[in-house]
């Protein structure tokens, strides 16, 4: 007989929701709005009326659902607490508990970038590794790191915010954290364009990126790949601290393979090639054997680990 899980990725602007068979097969995905009002007081609700929507058109019955996994953008600890979610205006309260009398069903909780890591290392670009590094470059710098098929989420939920480790004691820009000099603010998409805006300030030589208005981070890396030399040097930039970073990170967990994803992760080849040189350049001899990876769920990865969450309970 079928066992069903539904994987549900709390965004502060979509929900997205997934019902999977147990055996990683995705059946459908929908999303539907976050309402962040009240301070998210109907965040939990409106999960709950649509998952037993779903249920009630696809006739899947209660003892055939393996439960709820739940991915939110803030610190969670193991009982399903979630300490604060500043984009949907949570403090903190126990999500699994709340949502479980509700449902009715088993829900487990977790950090979005972790069980991002987690839906990777199960369906997508970690499929077939116990020891995952997972960096997702997007707007910000996101991680999770797995050990053991286990996600290093810390005493309180902040393990893999790869994102602020500090890269450069001479930084005087501030990052959203607070820190001056986190990853963060050289290897997102964000932390791209900000470097190549100083360079342009300061750099009179030729270059494609003075003919854009509104730079973006695929702009640099597409002038890169035709041999453009400033966003050469700067997607090296890139590639230096978020390949340093990863080496100092490997020291600590030794991973099996390296899995970036996010926005900026469409860049392809370019991307991983020049990580994985100052990676290897940097890291303990130990650890240079490491595989890289572009993730391959794109979106639909945090509605997977929560899935996964739920059979390794």
């Amino acid at each position: 007989m079928k066992k069903y899980g539904f994987g549900v990725d709390i965004g502060g602007t979509t929900c997205k929701i997934g019902l999977f068979e147990t055996n990683g097969t995705l059946l459908e995905d929908w999303e539907i709005k976050t309402n962040t009002e009240n301070n998210g007081a109907s965040i939990l609700e409106d999960v709950a009326t649509a998952i037993e929507a779903k249920m009630t058109e696809d006739g899947i019955a209660k003892d055939d659902v393996q439960g709820i996994g739940v991915g939110v953008p803030g610190p969670v600890t193991d009982d399903g607490t979630v300490l604060q979610c500043v984009n949907l205006g949570w403090g903190e309260f126990n999500v699994a508990e709340v949502l479980g009398k509700r449902t009715g069903f088993t829900v487990k909780v977790g950090n979005d970038a972790n069980v991002a890591a987690l839906g990777e290392m199960w369906q997508g670009g970690g499929k077939g590794h116990k020891d995952v590094v997972m960096v997702t470059l997007g707007t910000g710098v996101g991680g999770g790191i797995i050990v053991g098929g286990k996600i290093v989420a810390g005493s309180n939920g902040a393990g893999g915010e790869i994102g602020h480790i500090m890269m450069n004691e001479e930084e005087t820009d501030t990052c959203g954290c607070g820190k001056k000099g986190c990853l963060e603010q050289y290897a997102s998409a964000t932390g791209i364009v900000r470097m190549a805006k100083q360079t342009l300030a300061a750099d009179d030589r030729e270059t494609s990126l003075r003919s854009l208005t509104e730079l973006t981070a695929k702009d640099i890396f597409d002038a890169a790949k035709a041999g453009d030399t400033v966003a050469k040097e700067l997607v090296e930039k890139l590639g230096e601290m978020l390949g340093t970073a990863l080496a100092n990170i490997a020291c600590v967990v030794n991973p099996e393979i390296v899995v970036i994803g996010g926005g900026v992760s469409k860049a392809g080849s370019i991307l991983i090639d020049v990580t994985k040189k100052y990676f290897e350049k940097k890291t303990f001899h130990a650890c240079r054997n490491a595989q890289f990876a572009l993730a391959t769920l794109g979106n639909q990865a945090g509605m997977y680990g929560c899935v996964q969450m739920l059979l390794d309970m």
